[in-house]
Formats: C-alpha cells, structure tokens, sequence
C-alpha cells in the first residue's frame, strides 16, 4: 500500500450509544451515520477516547465495529481504534475491522506498560499494522491519557519505510512546533490529523488541513465555516469563530467534561445515553440549565442537522 490518503475535513469520533443499564444500544447508528454524512462529515473514527473505547470489553468492540461496517454511508471512510494495551487483541480487532469493511485503523500507545522509547512504539504499531495489510494505520497520540510522551518527529522517523499501510497520526497534543515538523516530513508525505478542537485555527496555521474531534458530531457547520474563513484569509471571522468553539468546550467543561458530549447529541435529537463509570454524567436537574447554557451561546445556528428521520432513543 503506497498511496497514502489525504484528509481535508472533518472526521467525527461518533460516541458510543448506551442503554440507561451501560449495556451497547446499536439501534441509533444508522442515523447517527446519516447524521454524519449530512453534514459533510468525512469519517468515523470509532471507538475512540469519544467512543469509550477503552470502556468496552472485547466482544463489545467487535458488536460495535459491525455495527458501523453495516451502515450505508457513502463518503464516510471508516476508522477503527484497535489498542490498547493488549498487542493481540488489537490484531484481532484489526482484522475483524477489515473484514467489516473499514478503511483504517487506530492504535494507541500502551498505557499501562508504556513505549519507552519510539523504537518500541513503532514495533508496536507494526504488528498491528501487518496483520490487517490492506487497512491503512494511524497512530492517536494522545499523552494526557496515555501518558506516553513521545516525540512525534521522531516515531516517524522511525516507522518511516517500515510498515507500507501507515498513514499518519491522529496528534492530539498542543506541541505545535512537532506537529508542524510532522505535517513536513518526507515532504508532506504522511495524514497528520488535528485533534484539539478548540485551537484548530492554530493547527491550521500549522497546515492543519483534516481533524478528529468529538464537537464535530454536534457542531460540524461552525468548523466548517471556521475553516472557510482561514482559507479565504480572513482571520477575524476566523477567531471568531474559533471563540465560539471555545465556548462549545467551556460548557463541556462546565458540566464535567467528556460525558457532556452526550448531551450536546440529545440536545440535537440523538440519544446516545451516558458514560460509564469512572466517568460522571450530567444529572437529570442539571440538563435544563445545560440547554439554557445553548440558547446563551446560540448554539442552535451553528449546530449539526439531524437527518429527516423518526429520532432514535437509547431506551
């Protein structure tokens, strides 16, 4: 595999739908994947910090990636997030994605125990990457979570020429000086994809030209907007646009984090239900003062547009 895509666009890490007992709801997404697609959404990176993951045991994984493998979405490049900390199991579940029908794969460093050096990291990523040959392989680098804080410049160096089907890196890291070295490298050889949502102008100025992010379910006309007004070189509109995804943020932050995402999508229509545990959920009387907090950001403007379509409840 020599031809290495380019991503220009959003790809949306869809959340996971739950029952209200934890357990997986797969009804809502074929809808959420017509969502997606509506809004010109380019992928579906699945399984991710978004997609709890790291939350599910291994049969669900594989209920999940079938899931998405079944949806008629055409346009929509399908991305799996394998691993994890178990090399095995992310080759299984690289090679059940492949015969579900994605494009890609994802893999996390190991974050129990962890890469010590980008050599190891890149071993790592290699067998994964050569048991599905005919998927083409990210790395998500994410050291908040992972707590392996590599530097980037480096793993490609390191993994260049060694594994045909790696495509790049999902980096979700403020390091912008290594971002900008990866965009660069083997003269722009490789998709590196932005991952913080709230400074994707500073990406951008960067040569960001593709991201991953978890506001992009709910809000992908702002960003892409935001990314109209850069390439037109208006950097005021541009900044202001940006601030109103910072906005979009500080209400995630305001109720809890990661779980408010799931209300953002209820708020559009789209039930995905709550996180697991350890994650805290928004409470039942703290969601009317969430849909206040909207109207005050006018977020209805600028929000996803649901598809025509009867609306899917997680219960």
């Amino acid at each position: 595999m020599s031809y290495i895509p380019k991503t220009e666009g959003l790809v949306a890490a869809p959340f996971t739908p739950l029952h209200a007992d934890g357990s997986l709801n797969l009804a809502p997404i074929p809808q959420y994947a017509q969502l997606l697609v509506q809004n010109g959404i380019k992928g579906a990176f699945i399984g991710g910090s978004t997609g709890e993951g790291v939350s599910l045991s291994f049969p669900e994984k594989l209920e999940l990636l079938r899931a998405w493998g079944q949806v008629d979405a055409p346009g929509l490049t399908k991305i799996m997030l394998v691993g994890g900390t178990s090399l095995v199991e992310s080759k299984l579940i690289a090679q059940e994605a492949s015969r579900a029908g994605f494009q890609a794969i994802a893999v996390l460093a190991p974050f129990y125990f962890k890469p010590a050096n980008v050599e190891l990291l890149a071993q790592f990523c290699i067998q994964i990457g050569e048991a599905a040959p005919d998927l083409g392989l990210y790395f998500y680098h994410i050291p908040a979570l992972t707590g392996a804080n590599l530097s980037m410049i480096d793993f490609l160096t390191c993994i260049d020429g060694r594994l045909p089907n790696f495509y790049g890196i999902k980096y979700t890291h403020n390091d912008l000086m290594d971002f900008r070295q990866c965009v660069l490298f083997g003269n722009q050889k490789y998709d590196i994809l932005w991952g913080w949502d709230e400074i994707y102008l500073a990406a951008m100025a960067m040569g960001a030209r593709g991201a991953v992010g978890s506001t992009f379910n709910y809000a992908a006309p702002l960003y892409y907007d935001l990314m109209a007004a850069f390439n037109a070189g208006d950097l005021e509109k541009a900044r202001q646009l940006q601030d109103k995804s910072i906005a979009i943020v500080r209400i995630l932050g305001k109720y809890g984090g990661i779980a408010t995402g799931k209300a953002y999508m209820r708020a559009l229509g789209l039930d995905c239900g709550g996180f697991r545990l350890p994650i805290a959920n928004m409470s039942a009387d703290q969601y009317p003062h969430f849909l206040d907090d909207l109207d005050a950001i006018d977020f209805y403007a600028y929000a996803s547009k649901m598809p025509i379509s009867k609306v899917v409840n997680a219960d």
